[in-house]
Order: structure tokens, then sequence, then C-alpha cells
């Protein structure tokens, strides 16, 4: 049985500011709250926020590098120059590699593009593979996110003849690759958006290369439309790869996600269809999140993402459909293979100690373990044990492996400290890859717990609910509720409002819902005011709620319409037993 960690409850207090933006909004003191735990401060912020423009976006010149890639790219378009793009096998590269190709293939550029295998090859740019493009013809390479870290790799382009431009957004080393042009959000210094996702900063590199194309800041109306459409393919991206949702990132991701519905691309259409999503009036970050994205990257964990690739640029209608149908077969059985794999390492876990008080970390590394999943089984460790993993695959005396983290513990730094045990390795804060041979994986290992014992803490381990206010359940109005949801989409930097009732009692017992019964649904009470409750994956629980019957309610409000009527209800995410 895996360890259950009670969960500590973090009740923002009421803000200074909130009744005097209340009143200046003339909106309830609960949604001030709200919006002044997320910095949103004034009656006109509130009114950007909820009404995101286009014109909000930052023109391609803040983006560092952007402006000289799009004057490379377009000089390498004027003399008929062989253009590869390299991409990454995932939902952020697969879409950064979709943008930039329909932005060159509009200038008339001879372009094609390329994606590593995970198994073959791994993350990034190399040198292998660029002596084959090379050898095939390739003259200019630009990579999507990826290369940032790729110095070695660089100099191998420039021996090849082969022009490199890198366009990427992960952490960057001291050292940056000698390319004829670099764009990244961070690598120079401060920048107007530093959390800009690799299709974020594709979708840049496309704007910059249309205004040069279009003669003027204006682009011509075919542009406009492809710029347009590659907002949907950006959003995947953002959701995807755990972006920040603010700023400009949240006008991206919003225009995106409302694109969707009027997208023409076949692969967008395709992908659609095959996740029951064709003909929704809007589409959210879940639907990206929980339903798109695992299909896209499910193809580059179990197949080749060149497949993904292939269904936003090249596929046609009946094409796009044979693809699609092969990413969610691929997803099913990504779901299967990671079900395995998930329940062996819940076991290695407790059977080695990983997850006693004085273990602040985790590391598994096996040899029959597909290492596609293995990202996905180390954030279940995460969401499960509260610590630091990393997740290995042994295969021939060479380990590959995946790492995930939790606040105060950045991956990028603490790989950095074990580089002496690694072949390479990159990534961001949250999440990283590693390469080692398979005799270092025991020194990597003490390395890497050792870091987690000096810098987390006990509490540090502790999984911590955030929560916005305190209420009472006839606070929550329809008035209240409907611009909450207004706040999407949600994601890294906009959580969705979460908030704790007052004692409530439970009105009747609990009832066991769901295809698998795996759900529970029941009615509490806070006076005369009563709200039905959903708690999801929690349906063991149905006799110890139903035998203690007064509680407080850790909930995320929800609109439900039925025949006509809308209703508020509760998404129950955690109880708290009252004595």
């Amino acid at each position: 049985m895996a360890q259950v960690f009670e969960r500590q409850w973090i009740i923002a207090a009421p803000h200074a500011q909130r009744d005097a933006l209340a009143q200046d909004a003339r909106i309830p003191p609960l949604l001030a709250q709200i919006f002044l735990n997320r910095g949103i401060g004034s009656a006109a912020a509130i009114g950007q926020f909820l009404a995101p423009q286009f014109r909000d976006l930052l023109a391609p010149e803040h983006l560092p590098g952007a402006v000289a890639a799009a004057e490379r790219l377009a000089a390498a378009v004027a003399e008929g120059r062989r253009i590869v793009i390299y991409g990454d096998y995932d939902v952020d590269g697969i879409t950064a590699s979709a943008i930039l190709f329909h932005a060159l293939r509009l200038a008339g550029g001879n372009v094609d593009f390329y994606v590593p295998s995970r198994f073959e090859e791994g993350y990034g740019l190399n040198g292998d593979a660029l002596a084959r493009l090379a050898a095939d013809g390739a003259q200019l390479v630009i990579t999507v996110d990826c290369g940032i870290t790729a110095v070695a790799e660089a100099r191998r382009a420039r021996e090849l003849g082969v022009e490199l431009i890198v366009t990427d957004h992960h952490t960057p080393k001291p050292e940056l690759p000698d390319a004829a042009a670099i764009v990244h959000p961070t690598a120079f210094g401060v920048s107007a958006n530093p959390d800009l996702c690799g299709a974020g900063v594709a979708l840049k590199v496309a704007w910059a290369l249309a205004r040069r194309m279009s003669g003027g800041e204006r682009v011509a109306t075919e542009y406009r439309e492809l710029l347009l459409e590659a907002t949907a393919l950006a959003a995947l991206g953002l959701v995807a790869d755990v972006a920040p949702l603010t700023g400009e990132n949240r006008v991206l991701a919003a225009f995106g996600l409302r694109q969707l519905c009027h997208a023409t691309n076949p692969g967008l259409q395709a992908l659609l269809e095959v996740s029951g999503l064709t003909g929704k009036a809007a589409y959210s970050d879940y639907d990206v999140g929980f339903m798109l994205a695992p299909r896209l990257n499910a193809v580059g964990r179990m197949g080749h993402a060149q497949l993904a690739v292939e269904l936003f640029t090249r596929a046609t209608p009946q094409r796009a459909r044979e693809i699609a149908e092969v990413l969610d077969a691929h997803n099913r059985q990504r779901q299967t293979v990671e079900r395995e794999i998930v329940r062996g390492a819940e076991q290695l876990v407790e059977e080695r100690g990983f997850n006693r008080d004085g273990c602040h970390g985790i590391v598994l590394a096996q040899r029959d373990w597909h290492i596609g999943v293995l990202g996905i089984v180390a954030s279940r460790l995460v969401d499960r044990y509260r610590r630091p993993t990393v997740m290995i695959a042994l295969d021939n005396g060479v380990g590959q492996g995946s790492c995930r983290s939790i606040t105060h513990f950045p991956l990028h730094d603490v790989l950095a400290r074990c580089a002496p045990h690694l072949v390479s390795f990159g990534g961001h804060a949250m999440a990283a890859g590693v390469r080692l041979r398979a005799e270092q994986v025991e020194p990597f290992t003490r390395a890497f717990l050792d870091e987690a014992a000096q810098r987390l803490t006990p509490n540090d381990l502790r999984p911590k609910l955030h929560i916005d206010d305190e209420i009472g359940l006839d606070e929550l109005q329809l008035g209240v509720v409907e611009p909450l949801q207004r706040m999407a989409p949600f994601g890294m930097g906009n959580a969705r409002p979460l908030l704790a009732t007052r004692p409530v009692e439970l009105v009747d017992a609990p009832r066991v819902v769901g295809k698998n019964l795996n759900h529970l649904q029941f009615t509490v009470r806070d006076g005369r005011t009563h709200r039905k409750a959903i708690a999801f994956n929690r349906a063991r629980h149905a006799d110890e709620l139903a035998d203690r019957r007064r509680l407080r309610v850790a909930f995320e409000p929800l609109l439900n319409e039925w025949n006509g009527r809308q209703s508020v209800e509760l998404r129950v995410v955690d109880w708290r037993f009252e004595s």
C-alpha cells in the first residue's frame, strides 16, 4: 500500500485591499480576494485578465534573436537553400516544428523536418543526425524546443558546412552554442516573457518571418491567417509543457483554445475527432492536458514522434485520420505500460525505504522499463510520495532517465551538482532528463539523495493545498461562480480557484457513482443552503464519510447545467472531519 500524506491546508488571509477592490470593480468580496491572491489588484487589470486581447501579445523584437533568425531564414528561402527543422519529441516540440514548417512553406521555402528517436538518439541535437542531414543536402538546420546546450553539436554543424539556428526555452549553460542565430527568452538576460515554451518561441520567429516576407509590421492576409491558426498549436504546447499561463502566455493560450473551434488543419481536426472532442463550442485546458496532449506525447513515447509532426504538416485529411488512429492506439498502449510500471515502482519505493521519513528523494533503475513512460511514472511517484524522483531505464550498460521535482528542489541545479556521475543532463527546475553509465547509478543515487537531504525539510515533503478563501455555502451564487469560470485557461501560475467551507453537515449517505464506481456523490448543508458535491476517485472513503457526517470541504466551484437551469456544485479536493 502506498503511503498517503495528510495535506496541509494553507488558507489565504483576507487581503487588506479586498473590500476596496470589490467596491471599485463592483464585484463580490470573494472574487476580489481570489483576484488579489493572483496579483490582480485593480478593476482595469481584472477586465484585462477576464478578456485578454490579441494586441497584448509582445512583438517579435521583444524575444531576443527572433528577428535575426527570421532574417537568416528569409535569406535561405531567397537562395533556395534546403532548410530542416530539428524538433523535440514532446507536444511542445511537435507543435513548434509544425508552426515553423507552415511559415517557411508559405514563404516558399524548401523545408523538411527531423525528430530524433527517443530510444535510439535521446533528447536534443546530436552530431550523427546532423551528419546524416548534411549528407542528404540540408544547408540550414533550425532547432525548436532544443539546442541551447548543444555546444559540441554546433561545432559539428559548422564542420559539416551547415548553418545552424537555435530556438529553445530550456535552461542554458554558461557557454552558448556557436550558431548563426540563437532565439531564447533568457539566454541573454532579462526577457519580457521568460516563460515562453518552445511553441511560443517558434510562433514569434514565424511572426518575424511573416513581417519580413510582408515587407513591414503589418503582415499579409495569408500570413495573418497562418499565425491565427498557429495560436492553436502554440496553446497545445503551452498547456502540455506546463508553462505559466500568465501575461502573454495567457493571451496565447486563450486565443489558441478559441482557435481550436475554427481549426482548418486536417491534423488538428483528426486529433479532435479521435479524442471525442469534435464540435465543442469551446475548448479548455482540460481538453488539451488530458485528451489531446496525451495522444500526441504517446506516439513519441511508444513509437516515433515524426508521425505527429506529419499529422500537423503534410497529412491529407485521409492520412490525418490514419495517423490520429495510430496516436490513439499508442495512447492506450502507453496507459497499460504505465500502470504496470507504476505498480512495480511503488513496490520498490517501499521495499527500499524511499518513503521513510529520513529519505527525501527517490531514484529507481530497472532493465525492463519502457523509457517512453518514465517521465509520467516519475510524476505519479512525486504525486504519491511528495519526493523528487528519478526513474532510469537500463539497457546495454547505459541508463536513460526522467526526473520530476517538487518546490524548493531545482532539478537543473541539483543535476549540475551530480554531473560527475552523469554522461549528460538537461531540462528545467521541475522536469529534466539524464543519461549515465550503469555503474554510476549507485553513486548518482547517493549524490542525489544527499542533495535532497540538504535542500529539503520535512515540511517541504508534506503536500499542501493553497486555498483562496474560507466561505459559507450561501456565498456560492451564480453571479460569483460564473466569473470564476472565465478565469480559464487554468494551469501553472493561474490555478483553479480553490475554496474551503466552514463546517458543513452531510445531508444523507454518500452515493458511489461513475462507470467504474470509483467516485462519491453527496450533498452538504450549511444552515438552509444545500450544495451537491462530487469527489472523484474517493469511493473507498464512503463508509468513513457516512460515519462522521460533520466536516469542512476544500473544493473547486463548478457550474452545472441541467434542462436549461444552472446550479453551483462542489468538486471536492479534500476534506477534514469536525469533532
